[in-house]
């Protein structure tokens, strides 16, 4: 059989592998940004150690070509770290050498995912007095050196949970036993066995560029940067982002939530009903404490910003309601009206609308309407007709009372060009909303913000708009790309940052989404990023309380019954 990679075609032989493949036709490249980490094939993503070809059993039979070989009809595409799902490769590789490298120095310690902080990871190193960042950087790079092979291993899911558990990992095998499957794939190097739910590079010394600092309580793992990828990420100080993040893990231990297999043991166990009452009072505590500091600073303006599937509207809405207990009048106001007309703005480099992009508000018109309100004067309100992509004046007319507090809600609500200048610093508190979901799948494998924002999007898109899986999931490197340019450098000099995720959600988005994705068909251009879903929620035990979440949750803005759009 012939194939196709990257448009260069080779016919393999027997038993050659992908790499094997892709050396042999000179693409290895020479720097990261060249070099492929992973090759997709009829929609899913595989190790480039994957043999095309192989010899059959008994001897004389004819060689076989595998199946997703078959399926793929020969096209191999080639995935680097340009890509994300390549670089989704590159650190799932980079998470299983520090992970060996810290088993090999401290057996007994305790590696935990904690958080990302900028470009970084931080990772938390338990049980080990004598831990050292730089003795652990020579030992990954020794591993790296060594270039070690990293093969998929296949095995029972029994073999697989009691080889966990002697080696100390009791939460990988607790989190096992939810897995309905008889067999399970490892990745294992000697006596260390791991598994991060997805393909990683052939060998470890695909990791050419990283970096680590020391941290309290453990390091920083620095992976290259996304616009250069040939050198290692800068990294910078996010103290408040992080002071968040560590309190969302103490309300984990504090409702002994910390893990997916705590929650499935929560929700067989009814206990999830007490961890939504108490999740939601903790937003109702954090949305009075918010109102606390609006009002000590005399502001009249609340900018709330954050990325899409956040739950900025229900937070601006519970905001609000806060803010009248203290006897003031909230007046809520979106971004979204200042959109300039579709058809007055400039396409992208490829061609397309970037909707993301700060040049698609009308930020002259905001900045003028907006100091004129703090001024006393009155205000024609523009708004937004999303159907014919053009602004609409509707009459709508606003003058300020003495006890009025404005809350303009939107993606660019931190971008700075929106303040006019000499604004008073006083007259405008900033708050910044993202769901810093604490909840890990296990100590090596934790549950991304995106990840949890990309469910949530898919149930309300879903629900409210009737759209796919498939199209939701085409926007979102779209959306991302926009956040990391326009929304996430702002986000630490925000006044307040506000964690909207709750410890039970993913339980309860499971009964609205897992239908969806297993609608999902191979042929479809998001099944590979589908599956990659899937395989987390299988692990998640799905819970029938929708009953039991109040209908001003933050979660009810993408399942429904949210009583602030009634």
């Amino acid at each position: 059989m012939e194939l196709c990679i990257d448009g260069r075609k080779i016919t393999p032989r027997s038993g050659q592998n992908l790499w094997d493949l892709v050396r042999e036709l000179g693409m290895e490249g020479d720097r990261l940004s060249q070099r492929p980490l992973a090759a997709k094939l009829a929609g899913e993503v595989f190790n480039l150690n994957y043999i095309p070809v192989r010899e059959q059993e008994n001897a004389g039979e004819r060689p076989s070509i595998r199946r997703a070989m078959a399926a793929s009809r020969g096209q191999v595409q080639l995935l680097r770290i340009t890509d994300p799902t390549g670089r989704d490769v590159y650190v799932r590789t980079a998470q299983f050498v520090m992970f060996l490298a810290i088993s090999r120095l401290w057996p007994q310690a305790r590696g935990k995912m904690d958080c990302t902080v900028g470009p970084g990871l931080y990772v938390q190193v338990l049980n080990a007095p004598t831990f050292s960042a730089q003795a652990l950087k020579e030992e990954m790079r020794a591993l790296v050196a060594a270039d070690i092979p990293l093969i998929r291993r296949r095995m029972p899911t029994r073999t697989a949970i009691d080889r966990f558990a002697a080696a100390g990992q009791t939460d990988k095998a607790r989190l096992l036993a939810w897995r309905a499957e008889p067999d399970f794939d490892a990745y294992g190097y000697e006596d260390f066995l791991d598994y991060y739910y997805g393909e990683l590079a052939p060998s470890t010394g695909f990791l050419s560029v990283w970096d680590m600092m020391p941290a309290e309580g453990g390091f920083v793992f620095l992976f290259p940067d996304e616009r250069d990828p040939d050198r290692v990420a800068p990294f910078e100080e996010m103290p408040n982002f992080y002071a968040v993040y560590a309190e969302g893990e103490r309300w984990c231990r504090l409702m002994e939530c910390e893990t997916v297999a705590d929650l499935n043991d929560l929700t067989l166990g009814g206990g999830i009903r007490e961890l939504i009452r108490v999740n939601e009072a903790l937003h109702e505590k954090r949305f009075s404490q918010v109102a606390d500091l609006v009002c000590a600073q005399g502001a009249k303006a609340v900018m709330l910003a954050g990325p899409s599937s956040s739950g900025k509207t229900t937070s601006a809405h519970r905001l609000a309601t806060q803010l009248r207990v203290h006897g003031k009048k909230p007046i809520l106001m979106s971004l979204d009206d200042y959109y300039l007309d579709r058809d007055k703005i400039a396409p992208g480099p490829d061609g397309k609308l970037d909707l993301e992009h700060i040049n698609t508000i009308d930020t002259d018109l905001f900045r003028s309407q907006l100091s004129q309100l703090l001024a006393g004067e009155t205000v024609e309100l523009p708004a937004f007709d999303f159907l014919t992509g053009k602004r609409v004046w509707s009459g709508r007319r606003l003058r300020l009372e003495e006890d009025a507090v404005i809350i303009v809600e939107g993606l660019h609500g931190l971008n700075p060009v929106l303040l006019p200048e000499g604004l008073s610093k006083n007259l405008v508190f900033k708050m910044y909303v993202s769901p810093l979901l604490p909840l890990n799948l296990d100590d090596h494998n934790r549950i991304p913000t995106s990840y949890l924002r990309l469910l949530r999007r898919i149930v309300r898109d879903y629900e409210t708009r009737g759209a796919s899986v498939e199209h939701t999931i085409s926007m979102w490197d779209s959306v991302r790309r926009g956040e990391k340019r326009w929304i996430f450098p702002f986000q630490e000099k925000a006044d307040v940052i506000f964690n909207s995720s709750t410890l039970y959600e993913l339980a309860v988005l499971k009964k609205h989404i897992f239908p969806l994705l297993t609608a999902v068909e191979p042929e479809q251009s998001c099944y590979d990023q589908v599956r990659g879903i899937v395989k987390i929620l299988n692990f998640v035990q799905e819970a029938d309380v929708d009953d039991e979440i109040p209908p001003t949750s933050l979660v009810r803005e993408f399942i429904g019954g949210n009583s602030f759009y009634r």
